[in-house]
């Protein structure tokens, strides 16, 4: 990449130089032109109209002409001037400078072969301090002396005036390499850093098995590249999830489904099916096993599900109604007194039937755990940005033992009265929650039964007449539901 970046930097940058040189070469070539056509036509207009500063009068002799000419042109650093009359070298520009034209034959040579009668001649020949741009004017002035005619030359060193463009453009070639080079260094930082994520994600992902998901990329920037490197560990925790909850799935299975099966074999294997009474023993007592691995399995599916962003399907539900069609539904798990605690006003949007799941959980956990004395109470309330949905029951409530032993997956209470439960009622309940974005708390005391709340999220107001509180219990003896039944 940062090749790629160097080899278009260098090319533009080369194609910049030169067209920049070739432009100002001709610049140079132009301004040269514009500089002799200059000359000609100043010679020109003192010739016609100039005066003998000697006399006072008009110019008598080509000498008298040139001389006054040289006197008053300062020629530029590069320039200088020549006059000929009668083929011979009269005039030339004084002192040291660069070009010398009285000293250079190519250019004597061609102001000699001007005639009287031709044009101004601009031409360029070589010669030894480069190439040299001149223009050769021949001059005849009417009634002047004996002489021949003239020629008034000016001449410009095009290769010394053409050094400073090769100057400048050396002057751009090594501010270009410098360029590049502080390009190359901060472009290897920078594409260094854009790149650390595509280097980590490459490293993480080899480091990657199929037992080993906790490696993440480490993310620091703002820009595409750590945008992707979150997408990709937000991949990561939902693979890690998926492959925990499929681990999960498979262990339960293999530890709660092994013993039915063997318990379906021995009865088969020991079956004597001459005797029908025998026959229809196992056939009952196989019947029951089944049910209970029906019911086994779907309680795994639930869990499995979980996890799944279509778990939920979350429409509006108004929270008095939800309790009041649980309740009606609770009062078929027994002979209980059932009755409803408090209202709220409360509107959620949540997913019902899996709400009225993990309530009527609650309330057959309450059934399991009390007698038909005992009273089964079902409420809601709101405030403090929450809502809160409890099953309380007048049992026996929670032993100290048990409080985080019952959230456990296949733990069962130590005051159930012989419903043969699977263990996973409560962990479906702390899922359901969870996946609501609540959570499951539980407040209990030996002897005093026990409530089982789930609490969910719920910014809205309160009104404060529909706000009741919680069935007292002591605060001491509250316990959060941890993230995995009764």
């Amino acid at each position: 990449m940062l090749g790629w970046l160097l080899l278009v930097a260098t090319l533009g940058m080369a194609l910049a130089g030169a067209a920049s040189y070739v432009v100002q070469r001709n610049l140079v070539d132009a301004r040269i032109d514009r500089s002799l056509q200059q000359e000609v036509e100043e010679l020109r207009t003192f010739a016609r109209s100039g005066l003998d500063p000697a006399t006072g009068q008009p110019f008598d002799s080509l000498q008298s002409l040139f001389y006054a000419a040289l006197q008053r042109n300062v020629p530029d650093e590069n320039e200088a001037f020549l006059t000929l009359v009668g083929g011979e070298v009269a005039y030339f520009s004084p002192g040291q400078r660069p070009v010398r034209l009285q000293d250079l034959p190519p250019v004597v040579e061609a102001a000699a072969a001007v005639g009287p009668d031709d044009d101004a001649r601009i031409a360029t020949v070589a010669t030894a301090v480069g190439d040299v741009r001149y223009a050769a004017v021949p001059v005849l002035l009417d009634g002047a002396s004996p002489g021949g005619h003239g020629v008034y030359v000016v001449g410009i060193g095009r290769d010394l005036e053409q050094a400073q463009v090769a100057e400048a453009s050396r002057t751009f070639g090594v501010v270009a390499l410098a360029s590049l080079a502080l390009v190359a260094l901060l472009g290897w930082v920078v594409t260094g850093r854009l790149l650390a994520p595509v280097r980590a994600l490459g490293e993480t992902a080899q480091r990657i098995t199929d037992t080993d998901l906790d490696e993440r990329i480490p993310v620091t920037g703002h820009d595409d590249l750590s945008e992707l490197a979150r997408t990709v560990n937000g991949m990561l925790d939902r693979l890690q999830h998926a492959l925990a909850t499929q681990r999960d799935l498979l262990d339960d299975v293999g530890h709660e489904l092994r013993t039915p099966i063997t318990v379906l074999r021995g009865h088969l294997e020991l079956l004597d099916a001459a005797d029908p009474a025998e026959v229809a023993e196992t056939q009952a007592l196989l019947l029951d096993e089944l049910d209970r691995m029906n019911r086994l399995v779907g309680d795994l599916l639930t869990l499995a599900k979980a996890r799944r962003p279509d778990f939920l399907r979350r429409q509006v539900v108004d929270v008095d109604d939800l309790l009041d069609d649980v309740l009606v539904k609770a009062r078929g798990l027994g002979r209980r007194r059932w009755v409803r605690d408090a209202r709220s006003t409360a509107v959620l949007t949540a997913d019902p039937q899996r709400l009225t799941q993990a309530l009527l959980q609650l309330a057959a956990n309450a059934a399991a755990h009390t007698g038909e004395d005992d009273e089964v109470g079902l409420g809601s309330a709101q405030g403090e940005g929450v809502v809160r949905l409890w099953v309380r029951d007048t049992g026996p409530g929670v032993p100290d033992a048990d409080r985080e032993r019952i959230f456990t997956r296949f733990e069962r209470g130590t005051s159930s009265r012989g419903q043969d439960g699977s263990g996973l009622g409560l962990t479906i309940v702390t899922a359901i929650a969870e996946a609501h974005g609540g959570r499951v708390e539980l407040d209990s005391e030996a002897g005093q039964g026990a409530t089982f709340s789930i609490v969910l999220n719920h910014p809205g107001p309160a009104p404060l007449a529909d706000t009741m509180p919680l069935p007292e219990a002591d605060a001491g003896n509250r316990t959060t539901a941890p993230a995995t039944g009764r």
